[in-house]
């Protein structure tokens, strides 16, 4: 499966940005879950949030709580990532991630198989 992450750019703090993950090949991205991670530089690769494969189940990192909220269109093949009250420290390329194995979604990165290129998010003061 091959994973295309966009919709990154520069945006002032307090701004809003949603990113989109679309999934090509087989077999359909409703057999996954699905995440998204993201690093800045000299920093460790960070969960931001992750999908159950059916969207009942979501789960994000406490940095992001109440800011950030993951969905998926599986009929599309897309899962989102819509991003609000945005802060300087979010910046980061932001990285979507598919995991074969689990139902329900995790924060350790090694959990998932298959990975976008990312998409640079960066968030002015």
């Amino acid at each position: 499966v091959q994973l295309q992450a966009s919709g990154g750019g520069l945006v002032q703090a307090g701004g809003s940005l949603r990113l989109s993950c679309a999934a090509s090949g087989r077999p359909f991205m409703r057999t996954y879950t699905m995440g998204w991670f993201r690093q800045s530089p000299g920093k460790e690769r960070e969960f931001v949030a992750g999908i159950s494969r059916s969207g009942g189940r979501l789960l994000h990192a406490d940095s992001v709580k109440g800011r950030f909220t993951i969905s998926r269109d599986n009929a599309g093949n897309t899962v989102y990532l819509q991003m609000n009250s945005l802060k300087p420290e979010d910046t980061a390329v932001y990285y979507c991630a598919a995991d074969t194995t689990r139902a329900g979604p995790s924060a350790a990165w090694e959990s998932y198989d298959y990975w976008g290129q990312g998409t640079q998010v960066t968030v002015s003061s």
